[in-house]
C-alpha cells in the first residue's frame, strides 16, 4: 500500500538517499536538493510540500508538490495552482506499478487543497522522458501548449 509521508528527522536520510536509475539522473534533481529548495521556497512566501513515497513501511520515493510560486520559470495558470515540481522513484523500485500509486495519493493530497483553492494541477517534464509523459497522461494531464525552462507543460483540471 503506497502512502505519503512527512519528511522526518527519522526518515530524512532514507529519503536523501534514494536515486533513480543512472540514465535518469537528467531528469530530476536529487532529493536532498529538492528538499533543500523547498526551504528557500518557504521563506521566500512559497508553499512547498515535500512528502516520502513509501510502500507499506518501505521508503521507496519523493515527490515535492509546490503551490503558487515553484522558484522557476511558471507557465500563465500557475497562479493559485498546485505543481507537481519533483516525482521520483526508487531505481531499486521502479518497475513495480509504484509511480502508477503514488500519483493517485498526490493527486488525492492535492484535491484537499492544503495550501488554499485551485483550478489546475500542472507539471513541467522533460520532452524526451515518455515515461513520465505517459503516466502524467494517463492521469488526465494534457500539454496546454506552453513551455517554460525548456520543457513542456503538463495540465490538470482538478
Amino acid at each position: 500500500m503506497i502512502s505519503l509521508r512527512k519528511i522526518t528527522l527519522e526518515n530524512r536520510r532514507l529519503i536523501f538517499n534514494l536515486e533513480v536509475a543512472e540514465d535518469q539522473n537528467r531528469f530530476v534533481a536529487s532529493n536532498l536538493s529538492s528538499v533543500a529548495s523547498c526551504y528557500v521556497l518557504l521563506t521566500n512566501g512559497g508553499t512547498p510540500f515535500p512528502l516520502a513515497i513509501y510502500a507499506d513501511e518501505q521508503p521507496v520515493g519523493f515527490v515535492m508538490i509546490t503551490y503558487g510560486i515553484t522558484g522557476y520559470e511558471i507557465p500563465s495558470i500557475a497562479h493559485d495552482s498546485y505543481c507537481i515540481l519533483r516525482l521520483m522513484i526508487d531505481r531499486e523500485h521502479q518497475g513495480k506499478g509504484y509511480g502508477r500509486e503514488a500519483m493517485i495519493k498526490i493527486l488525492e493530497f492535492i484535491r484537499t487543497y492544503p495550501a488554499g483553492p485551485a483550478t489546475y494541477c500542472w507539471i513541467q517534464y522533460e520532452a524526451d522522458n515518455i515515461a513520465a509523459k505517459n503516466l502524467y497522461e494517463s492521469f488526465g494531464f494534457r500539454d496546454n501548449g506552453e513551455v517554460c525552462d525548456n520543457e513542456p507543460v503538463t495540465v490538470l483540471k482538478l
